[in-house]
C-alpha cells in the first residue's frame, strides 16, 4: 500500500487527486467536532454508552453520534436510501427500466437517492432531536427544550447530511476512491486514537495485563487476514460463447467465467440486523415506566451482548444475507442474458437448467457468506469478554468496511497507474484479483 501511494505521488495528476481527497476528508472530520446548536455535548456523551440508543447507532454509522455533532448522521441516510432504491430497482419495472438507460438513467436514480436521503435524514434527525431534548441536561445553557430547539437541530442535521453527501460525490468525481465509502471509513478510524489511548491507560494502570493484550492484537490481525481472503474469494463459473459468422468474419467463441463472490452482500446484512435489534432497546426505553414487566424481559434477554441477543443477531444476519443475495443475484435473469448473448455453461443446457445450476451455487455460497458475517459479529464480543479489553470497540463490521474500502481504493489507484503506463509496483506483484489477466 505504501509503495502504491509513493508511486502515485510521482504523477502530478494522481498527487492532486490524493491531496484533494485527504483535504475533503479532513473537512468532514472537522465537522464531527462541531456540536449541533442547542446541544450540551459533554452531558450527552457521558450518557451515551454502548448500550444506549445513540451508542448503538453510532457504531453502525461510524460517526460521532454520541456528541450529536453537525455531521452526527453523516451519510447513514444516504446509505439507507441507496440500499432501499437498489432493492426497489429489481421489483419496480419503472426503476428497472431506468437503470438500463445507461448514464442518464444512473443520474436520475442517483438524484432520487439524494432526495430520499434528505427526507429520511429529516425523519431520523427529528427522532434523535426529540430523544436528545427529553433530558434537560442534554440542552445547552440558554436553550429551552421546546419546538424551536428541535427545529434548529433538525435543520442543522439535514444541512450536515446534504453537505456530507456533497463531499462524498466530489471525492468520487474529482478525488480518488468512492467518496461515501471513504467517509464511512474515516468515521470508523477517527474513533481509534481515543480508544487506543484508553486501552494504553488501562494497561498502565494494571487493569490489563500483557498476555490478554497480545492475544487481542493477534485476533485483530487474524480477522483482518480473514477479511482480505474472503473479500476476494469468488466462485468462477466457466462460460463459453458460441462462435458466429457475420460477413465472412468470425465473432465470439471465447471462454470466460462468471464470478460469484462469497460475500456478495458486504456489510448490509449486519447493518440491517443491527437496525432491527435497535427496536427492542427503543421499546425497553418506552415501556420502562408504563410496562415494567416488558421492560425487564427485554433488558434480561435482549440486552446488547447477551446470549439471546447474539443468537437472534446471528439468525437475522443469515436471513438478511439470503434475502439480499436473492435480490441482487437473479439466476433466471443471468441465464436469460447468457442465452441472448450466445453464452452457455459447459455441460449445462441453456435456459432453466442454467438458472437452476446458478441458483444452487449462489445458495451454497450465500451460506458461507452468512457464516462469515456472523463470525465477524460474534468473535469481537467473545474476544472482548475473554481479554477484558473493553475500551477498544473491536468491531468486525468496522474492520470489514475498512479493509473493503482500502482494497477498492488500491484497485482504482492501480487502474489509474496502469492507464498512465506507470508500472511502478504493478510489475513487482499485485493483490490477487485486483486486475483480471
Amino acid at each position: 500500500m505504501l509503495r502504491a501511494f509513493r508511486d502515485a505521488f510521482r504523477i502530478p495528476d494522481l498527487q492532486r487527486k490524493i491531496v484533494f481527497t485527504l483535504l475533503l476528508l479532513a473537512i468532514y472530520r472537522l465537522g464531527n467536532a462541531i456540536p449541533t446548536p442547542g446541544v450540551n455535548s459533554a452531558a450527552l456523551a457521558s450518557s451515551s454508552g454502548s448500550n444506549s440508543l445513540l451508542g448503538l447507532i453510532g457504531l453502525i454509522s461510524g460517526g460521532n453520534l454520541s456528541q450529536f455533532s453537525i455531521f452526527a448522521l453523516g451519510v447513514l441516510p444516504y446509505i439507507t436510501a441507496s440500499i432501499v432504491l437498489q432493492l426497489l430497482t429489481t421489483s419496480i419495472p419503472a426503476l428497472e427500466k431506468l437503470s438500463k438507460e445507461g448514464e442518464e438513467g444512473r443520474k436520475k436514480i442517483n438524484a432520487y437517492t439524494r432526495y430520499a436521503a434528505i427526507i429520511l435524514g429529516a425523519v431520523q434527525a427529528t427522532i434523535f432531536s426529540v430523544f436528545v431534548t427529553r433530558d434537560a441536561a442534554n440542552i445547552a445553557p440558554g436553550w429551552d427544550p421546546g419546538l424551536f430547539t428541535i427545529l434548529v437541530m433538525v435543520l442543522t442535521q439535514v444541512a450536515g447530511i446534504a453537505f456530507a453527501m456533497w463531499i462524498g460525490e466530489r471525492i468520487t468525481e474529482v478525488g480518488l476512491g468512492n467518496g461515501i465509502s471513504l467517509i464511512i471509513m474515516a468515521g470508523i478510524i477517527g474513533r481509534y486514537p481515543a480508544e487506543i489511548r484508553a486501552t494504553t491507560q488501562l494497561f498502565r494502570s494494571g487493569d490489563l495485563t500483557i498476555l490478554p493484550l497480545i492475544g487481542f492484537l493477534i485476533v485483530i490481525l487474524l480477522v483482518v487476514a480473514g477479511i482480505v481472503y474472503v473479500y476476494q474469494a469468488e466462485r468462477r463459473v466457466p462460460v463459453q460463447y458460441a462462435r458466429k459468422q457475420v460477413g465472412g468474419k468470425s465473432y465470439g467463441g471465447q471462454a470466460t467465467f462468471l464470478p460469484i463472490k462469497v460475500n456478495q452482500a458486504g456489510v448490509i446484512p449486519v447493518i440491517f440486523a443491527s437496525a432491527m435489534l435497535i427496536l427492542p432497546n427503543l421499546l425497553q426505553s418506552a415501556t420502562s415506566k408504563s410496562f415494567p414487566a416488558v421492560s425487564t424481559f427485554i433488558q434480561r434477554y435482549l440486552s446488547s451482548g447477551g446470549t439471546w441477543y447474539t443468537v437472534l443477531e446471528v439468525l437475522l444476519i443469515v436471513g438478511f444475507t439470503y434475502l439480499y443475495n436473492s435480490v441482487q443475484f437473479d439466476p433466471r435473469r443471468i441465464a436469460e442474458q447468457l442465452r441472448e448473448a450466445g453464452g452457455f455453461v459447459p455441460g449445462v443446457r441453456p435456459g432453466s437448467a442454467t438458472a437452476e445450476f446458478l441458483g444452487k451455487i449462489s445458495t451454497r455460497i450465500s451460506l458461507w457468506g452468512a457464516i462469515f458475517l456472523a463470525l465477524l459479529t460474534v468473535i469481537p464480543q467473545i474476544v472482548q469478554r475473554l481479554t477484558g479489553v473493553t475500551t477498544f470497540q473491536f468491531s468486525g463490521t468496522g474492520l470489514l468496511i475498512i479493509v473493503g474500502v482500502a482494497l477498492e481504493t488500491l484497485r482504482q489507484l492501480e487502474s489509474q497507474l496502469t492507464v498512465r503506463r506507470y508500472d511502478g509496483f504493478i510489475s513487482k506483484g499485485r493483490i490477487r484479483g485486483r486486475l483480471q489477466d
